[in-house]
Parts: structure tokens; C-alpha cells; sequence
């Protein structure tokens, strides 16, 4: 099945690495969650990309891996942008001794988890997260 969903690189050389793949299983994980998926918009970028939009729109004056934008205006959908910095994903996979792509997933789903409702501002709520993330994470077939 073809999935609306779209990766794009902004200001950065990148190229994901089975898109189509990607996008299956995020569709499935929405689908999952009993969503419908209108469209989601992956934009990979550098931290100073990413850092001027936290700036600019969320007022905060640091580096973050992804900022997740809603635009769904129908509860039960899922839309959105999601900008993510490659140099931030980079640099977390070398200190948590993981994988780089397996570090993308984790914050490409983790987006997609903040879009279906899920907060991780305290720390039983950053505890839900992680767990979910990484049942979805066992989930990919690529």
C-alpha cells in the first residue's frame, strides 16, 4: 500500500534509505492506533536549520532531533511536518552506542507517537514513549 507520506532534505545532503519501507511502517503504526493518515511531511536538516526554527517558532534556544508540527484539524487523522536534524540523530546514535538508522527510526516513530497524542514532558510520560517506541521499533520488516 502507498502511504501519503513524503521525505525531503533541507539545507543537508541526505537520502533515506528505503523510503518506501519507512513510510509502510509508519502507515501501519498509524493505522495501528486507529488514525487516518492524511499526510506527514519528513524534512531532514542540520541542527542549525533545526535550531532556528525552535527558535523562531517554539522560542527555544536549543538543539533538539525533531520538532513535530500538527496540522491535522479533524480529530482521528494525522498530518503534520516533522523537521529532523540528521547532525543531532548522528551525534545521539555515537553516544547511546546505537545504530544510525536504527536512531532515525526511533525519532521518525517518535514523531509520529507525539502526533497520536502521546507527551513526554514528565518522566512517566517520557517512560510510555520510550516503551512504545520501542515495540514499534520491533515492528519493521526492513
Amino acid at each position: 500500500m502507498e502511504y501519503p507520506i513524503e521525505f525531503f532534505s533541507e539545507d543537508i545532503e541526505f537520502e533515506l534509505e528505503n523510503p518506501e519501507q519507512v513510510a509502510e511502517w509508519i502507515g501501519t503504526v498509524i493505522e495501528q492506533h486507529d488514525q487516518e493518515l492524511i499526510n506527514l511531511t519528513y524534512i531532514f536538516c542540520s541542527d542549525d536549520y533545526l535550531h532556528q526554527i525552535n527558535v523562531e517558532y517554539l522560542d527555544h534556544d536549543t538543539l533538539t532531533d525533531i520538532i513535530t508540527f500538527s496540522n491535522a484539524d479533524i480529530e482521528g487523522t494525522v498530518e503534520g511536518d516533522l523537521f529532523i536534524s540528521i547532525d543531532r540523530v548522528r551525534d545521539n546514535a555515537k553516544d547511546l552506542g546505537t545504530a544510525f538508522e536504527d536512531e532515525l527510526h526511533r525519532v521518525i516513530i517518535h514523531g509520529v507517537l507525539h502526533l497520536l497524542g502521546y507527551k513526554d514532558k514528565s518522566e512517566e510520560e517520557e517512560a510510555l514513549m520510550r516503551k512504545e517506541e520501542d515495540s514499534l521499533l520491533s515492528l519493521r520488516k526492513f
